[in-house]
């Protein structure tokens, strides 16, 4: 292109630059030390390009109830209000963990001076799960608690061991003792531990041998 022109190696070359007609980047990267890679469309596919985004852009301002103008600051002052919707949900759960947290604390065992639960909370997600582990710890004082939830086939489960009773109980081996029952496994730290697994038609035996195995452990 022009005298100083830098060659394009493309394979397909042309007498000027008026062959190849409009000219649409789609991709530019790099695939070695000063090689960059370029692909892009040319003539009638480069129109059709342009002629579907801009159909596209079209639909969009029609989807957001807005002009094609204001198209940045409406998806702006949406992802503004998704953050703050976030956010707002995210306090509830942790609201919602603490009542939980409450509520299932009633059903903890005591062995050898030290509060066991393992229970499901259906349809928890994982922070939901941590948040309510936290909450219960905080509660019961000396603890080692197992959640768990199950959904599409897949379990989700949280270990957590209160700092002074981790030396008796990691909260790893609690995760993984149900974890490996559910067909997976998992880690963590010694008071606090996630694991996973894809079998939940075995997650509530293997949640009841919770209280049985810390009693083992507390005999050894």
């Amino acid at each position: 292109i022009g005298s100083d022109s830098i060659e394009l190696c493309g394979g397909t070359h042309v007498s000027s630059a008026g062959d190849i007609g409009l000219f649409k980047i789609l991709i530019e990267s790099g695939i070695a030390s000063g090689v960059r890679r370029i692909e892009a469309v040319t003539g009638a596919t480069a129109l059709e390009r342009f002629i579907e985004s801009e159909r596209k852009l079209d639909t969009a301002a029609q989807l957001l109830k807005t002009g094609r103008d204001e198209l940045l600051p409406r998806i702006e002052q949406l992802q503004s209000g998704h953050r703050a919707l976030e956010k707002e949900i995210e306090a509830l759960k942790s609201r919602m963990a603490s009542q939980t947290g409450g509520d299932l604390a009633a059903q903890a065992k005591e062995v050898n001076g030290i509060k066991v639960l393992a229970v499901s909370m259906d349809k928890a997600d994982i922070k939901t799960l941590r948040d309510t582990v936290d909450q219960l710890k905080n509660k019961l004082g000396a603890a080692a608690v197992v959640l768990a939830s199950s959904e599409n086939g897949k379990v989700s489960i949280i270990a957590g061991v209160t700092k002074t009773e981790s030396a008796k109980i990691r909260a790893g081996d609690l995760a993984n003792l149900v974890a490996e029952q559910c067909g997976g496994r998992g880690g963590g730290r010694p008071d606090m531990a996630q694991a996973g697994g894809n079998q939940p038609e075995n997650l509530a035996a293997a949640l009841q041998s919770v209280l049985p195995w810390v009693e083992s452990q507390l005999k050894g």
